[in-house]
This record gives structure tokens, C-alpha cells and sequence, in this order.
């Protein structure tokens, strides 16, 4: 985690989210009690702001400064909103594509799927605001500096991002195994929105439950799956060959 993009203490923590900056994530120490940390609590939960619990040794591995038992990080970027972002994509003219992370945890792939979605001209990658990997150094890093120029937004849930995609015209098309259809059996040549999973779980049933369609990579060999940024790096040059 880079030193600028990080706030440690309790009371600082706390002044941060309360004047507006974008909190990326906050590591709290395992087992802290005291009424200013209760306060840091309730404030992480009204805001929905991520969270992770852990031992004093991993905040002391974040930060050599006095940390009181927290450390939080900034986003480096700024997040868009949902709605405005799709209206000013669809009042542009162009076809929307759109990508939903459901709980992708890992931040290389994480920023691999970003320095993808810049060059097949993703509109904009949505992601929920608990669970997910961090916007921070890495994903900057891995994502060759990506994440400054693909529209990222942060939602309380996917499924509330699928919904409003698909009242916005937008088809949702679920990344998953779970269907006799190949990505070349779908038509990416509409508005539509793709949905990765997460690492180990792929995309919660629900969210596929409600997509639009799905489709699947064929695979050969005998492992099961493709990385998830792999994956997705395929799905998307489909979907530029299909618009050309």
C-alpha cells in the first residue's frame, strides 16, 4: 500500500469519512474495543464502507506510524455514479458495454481486467462497494494506469447495477459455466453488459438467476476454468469481433 494513499488513527479515520473522501477500504485490529473505535464502527457501517479485521502485525506491516488499530486506504481515483454515467453513454450514440465484477477479490486481476476493458472500449466497469478488491497501488500498477481513464462505479449490490441496466435497454449477459452457451452463441451486437464472477465462487446464482443470458468459453484441456482475466479478455475481443 503506498504511504499517500493511506490514513492511519482512529479520530482521523473518522474526520476523513466524514468530510467526503473516498474511502477505499479500512483495516481495523482484531478484537479493539473503546468508544472511539465503536464510533469508527458505526460510521464504517452507514456508510457501507469495506472493511477487513486483522492482526496488529498486518497494520504494523502497512505502516510504521502510530495506527491506534486502524489503517484505511483512499481511493486514488474518483467514482462515478451509475446512472449518470450509462444516460451520458447511451445520449452519446455509441453501443454501451458495460462490465459487473461480482466480487472479484483479487487486485491483479482486478487491474488486468481494467487494462483490458481501456482497450475494447469498455464504457465503464461496475464493482460493489463491500467485498471487492481495492482500487489502490497494485491495481494502478497492473493495470498500466488504466484506472484513470475507464469510468469505474461503486453500487451496494450487483444485482441492483443489473436492474438498472436492463431498465436502461442494456442486455446482461452472465460469464459462467453454467449453460450449454458458448460466447459465440450470443449476440454482443446490442447494448449489453457482462457480468465476471469472483476468483473461487464465479458469479453468485442470483445475479445469474436474473441476467438476460449466459454463455460460456469452451475449454479443451482438463482444468476447469480460465483465470478470471483471461476469461474476460476473451469476452470482450468477442465482442469487438461481432461489432466490427
Amino acid at each position: 500500500m503506498q504511504e499517500h494513499t493511506q490514513i492511519f488513527g482512529i479520530r482521523a479515520i473518522i474526520e476523513a469519512i466524514n468530510s467526503g473522501k473516498t474511502i477505499d477500504k479500512v483495516f481495523l485490529q482484531k478484537g479493539l474495543k473503546g468508544d472511539l473505535f465503536s464510533e469508527l464502527e458505526s460510521l464504517i457501517n452507514k456508510k457501507a464502507i469495506n472493511r477487513s479485521y486483522v492482526p496488529v502485525e498486518k497494520l504494523n506491516r502497512l505502516t510504521s506510524k502510530n495506527h491506534q488499530g486502524a489503517v484505511a486506504q483512499i481511493a486514488p481515483i474518483t467514482f462515478h455514479d451509475l446512472e449518470t454515467l450509462v444516460l451520458n453513454v447511451i445520449e452519446s450514440g455509441k453501443t454501451p458495454l458495460f462490465l459487473l465484477l461480482d466480487q472479484l477479490s483479487d487486485v491483479r486481476n482486478f487491474g488486468a481486467i481494467i487494462r483490458t476493458a481501456e482497450c475494447t472500449g469498455v464504457d465503464g466497469i461496475i464493482i460493489q462497494k463491500k467485498g471487492g478488491a481495492p482500487v489502490n497501488g497494485d491495481t494502478i500498477k497492473t493495470s498500466a494506469g488504466a484506472v484513470f481513464k475507464v469510468p469505474i462505479c461503486k453500487v451496494d449490490h450487483i444485482k441492483d447495477a443489473v436492474f438498472f441496466m436492463q431498465a436502461s435497454g442494456i442486455k446482461v449477459i452472465a460469464a459462467t459455466e453454467k449453460t450449454d452457451n458458448t460466447l459465440y452463441d450470443v449476440s454482443f451486437t446490442e447494448p449489453c453488459a457482462i457480468v465476471m464472477g469472483s476468483e473461487g465462487r464465479g458469479i453468485n446464482p442470483s445475479i445469474i438467476k436474473v441476467s438476460d443470458e449466459r454463455a460460456k468459453l469452451p475449454l479443451l484441456g482438463d482444468i476447469e476454468s480460465l483465470n478470471v482475466s483471461v476469461a474476460c479478455g476473451a469476452f470482450l475481443y468477442e465482442v469487438i469481433r461481432q461489432r466490427r
